[in-house]
């Protein structure tokens, strides 16, 4: 008897510090605040860089588990990245972000065609992001690519005629040429979208360039 009451009373103790531990970790979910406006946003996105580049991580201390729960109805994204399909720029990391908070539309040589403004419009006007980034980044092959204009297998030179309008002529230096394109692509996304346009007028939303330098982890905005 008494070997069962000690099992009772330990199954008990662990049931209730695995409910604490769960009710904790989803209050912390919880306690997220979207930002207000466009440059508060911003500054969320930066203060995550700043994380990222000093190893102080916080996104990965939450509970996935907690967080797929908190996010299986419905996504509140505060930013949307138009990124480059490479595989040194994981999104979410480097802006110390976790599962929900930014809504990453990712296509090597982060460039905005129909089906990518679509999906950008979407994230603004249905799921109401604040922010939106184009983000280039050092040694992009698909910028590289493009300058070279080298045969290559396949379709990979589909690429090039989203990328060489942002070109300079006569550039030779990839990683200003990789700056170039991400502000040439983030102007188009103002320009082309009237769902995009309209809700920056109305102060709703930002549209931004930035470059990452795949070395030191840092995000340079430069629009």
């Amino acid at each position: 008897m008494k070997k069962i009451a000690r099992r009772t009373l330990f199954r008990q103790a662990t049931s209730g510090l695995l409910v604490s531990a769960i009710s904790s970790a989803k209050a912390d979910v919880e306690t997220f605040r979207m930002p207000a406006s466009p440059r508060e946003a911003m500054t969320m996105l930066a203060q995550g860089n700043s994380r990222f580049q000093t190893k102080q991580l916080t996104s990965l201390k939450e509970d996935l588990q907690i967080l797929r729960t908190n996010t299986v109805e419905e996504q509140k994204p505060f930013a949307a990245i138009l990124s480059c399909a490479d595989s040194r720029v994981p999104v979410e990391l480097i802006f110390d972000q976790t599962i929900g908070h930014l809504f990453v539309v990712r296509v090597a040589g982060n460039f905005a065609t129909p089906a990518t403004i679509a999906s950008l419009e979407y994230g603004a006007a249905v799921l109401g992001v604040k922010a939106m980034l184009v983000i280039g980044h050092r040694n992009c092959g698909a910028v590289k690519a493009t300058m070279s204009a080298k045969s290559v297998p396949g379709q990979i030179s589909s690429l090039y005629q989203y990328i060489h309008p942002a070109l300079k002529a006569g550039e030779t230096d990839a990683n200003l040429a990789s700056r170039e394109n991400s502000k040439y692509q983030a102007g188009l996304l103002h320009a082309s979208s009237p769902v995009l346009g309209s809700l920056i007028k109305e102060g709703k939303l930002s549209i931004s360039a930035a470059y990452y330098d795949v070395e030191t982890g840092k995000v340079e905005i430069l629009t």
